[in-house]
């Protein structure tokens, strides 16, 4: 019903823009698909005058004409309802400039470089070039994996998806029917944070661990959407950025430098080894394993067993 009035606002607004004369309201009923599908000349009368309160409320100015004859006409006149210039000063042409060589490695870089092209032809200066403003910064955010484009619109479009997943404890992977919330960037790595129809809870995916192809499913979604501050607090927290207790381990000398940055306290024991305190929240295990031989979990055991489950599940490939 949503789309079908979307479509219906969108064709009346059209023929509104689009005349030279004013529309009577039998000529736009004869003009509309929609209006002709009205059942009764009240229903078409109601619908109409719905319609064009909601297209004004939606800033678009819609005048009404009598004739010499005394009937009622509509249009929009197209310098009444014309946007105000763009004007961007070198700052704000940078900052756009930024955004879209952010995007270089993806997809979007066609439709970044455009809206660009699009500025520069609505009046951004010709002094100004927003790719060079900041020549010394090269910001980008890397999108290598297949499944982002499709996950990108289904997050937009609120369609759920299906697609076959592979933990890192597991050897091979599973399918999984997922409401995708949003994609985020954390540490390098894209995930997305939705809800998992057939565990009943949400969760977060690595976009590096989908294989195949994401495939779209028709239907609602069964759970509420949370706001955008709770969907990046479960990702961080699934991504192991959250941590409410401390783990102990031992860590070869001279490797693993990024836990020792996170090391609440460390020492030497010897023999090439250190003993290390670092901060434990969800996905700690599955960065432990990245180390391989040079990390041993000490504490606690439930840390060692999930560590352990994830390096046997690795070997057996």
């Amino acid at each position: 019903m949503a789309i079908a009035k979307a479509e219906r606002l969108m064709n009346l607004a059209l023929c509104l823009l689009g005349t030279r004369r004013p529309l009577s309201k039998r000529e736009l009923r004869e003009s509309i698909e929609a209006y002709l599908e009205a059942g009764s000349d009240d229903s078409f009368n109601r619908m109409f005058e719905r319609d064009k309160d909601d297209l004004r409320e939606l800033g678009l100015v819609i005048e009404t004409v009598e004739s010499l004859d005394g009937e009622v006409g509509y249009l929009a006149r197209r310098d009444s309802n014309r946007l105000p210039p763009i004007t961007l000063d070198a700052e704000e042409a940078a900052a756009l400039g930024l955004a879209a060589k952010v995007w270089q490695q993806a997809r979007l870089a066609g439709a970044a470089s455009g809206a660009l092209q699009k500025l520069r032809a609505a009046g951004l200066p010709e002094d100004v070039d927003p790719y060079e403003a900041h020549g010394a910064l090269e910001p980008r955010i890397p999108v290598h994996e297949a499944a982002f484009e499709p996950l990108m619109l289904a997050c937009r479009d609120r369609r759920p998806v299906a697609f076959d997943y592979r933990k890192a404890s597991a050897a091979r992977p599973e399918p999984r029917h997922v409401e995708p919330w949003a994609l985020e960037c954390w540490r390098g790595h894209w995930y997305l944070a939705g809800w998992d129809r057939d565990r009943g809870a949400e969760r977060v995916f690595r976009l590096s661990r989908i294989t195949g192809r994401v495939r779209t499913r028709s239907g609602r979604y069964s759970a509420p959407v949370p706001d955008v501050v709770t969907v990046r607090e479960t990702v961080a927290s699934w991504a192991g950025e959250i941590a409410d207790r401390t783990a102990r381990i031992r860590l070869r000398s001279g490797s693993g430098y990024p836990l020792r940055a996170k090391a609440t306290s460390a020492r030497e024991l010897g023999d090439g080894w250190d003993e290390l305190e670092i901060p434990y929240g969800h996905g700690l295990d599955a960065w432990l394993v990245e180390f391989g031989p040079d990390v041993v979990v000490l504490e606690p055991a439930e840390l060692r067993a999930d560590v352990v489950d994830r390096l046997r599940a690795v070997a057996k490939g």
